[in-house]
């Protein structure tokens, strides 16, 4: 069997409460250098707050993000890995869904954060580079 997710995840991340104020989320995202937030209520994952999240339902709409909250932009139902699922496997989803960015729950509690980065640190077989192409390549609503 090859690498689980739990060898390559990161597994202390940034996080942010669906109550938070989008604008303090999004000075998180600056400080941390990170393009996403997983959004946690009493532990458990609720949802995935992106920058896209926050341009497209947030700054383009003209809302205020000092008064809007993480809950209210972010998007809900993300789609998540688990800790031992073979990280082939996790790759082949993240190329399904177009993510860069995978939360990876136990039980439903977030225990990480599977990010293209982290795949590309330890890509050694030749899919690899094709899996995060496919990843990478704009959805039809981004090309519009």
């Amino acid at each position: 069997m090859g690498k689980s997710v739990r060898d390559v995840m990161t597994p202390t991340v940034e996080t942010a409460s669906p109550s938070q104020p989008l604008s303090e989320a999004a000075q998180t995202m600056k400080i941390s250098d990170i393009g996403s937030l997983p959004v946690v209520e009493e532990g458990r994952l609720v949802g995935m707050l992106t920058d896209r999240d926050i341009v497209v339902r947030a700054v383009a709409e003209g809302v205020d993000v000092n008064t809007v909250q993480v809950g209210d932009v972010a998007s809900r139902e993300p789609v998540t890995t688990a800790p031992e699922e073979d990280l082939d496997d996790a790759l082949a989803l993240m190329a399904r869904h177009r993510v860069r960015r995978l939360p990876v729950v136990e039980d439903g509690t977030l225990v990480g954060v599977l990010a293209q980065a982290d795949v590309a640190l330890e890509a050694k077989e030749k899919n690899a580079g094709e899996m995060l192409r496919q990843i990478s390549q704009p959805t039809s609503a981004e090309r519009e």
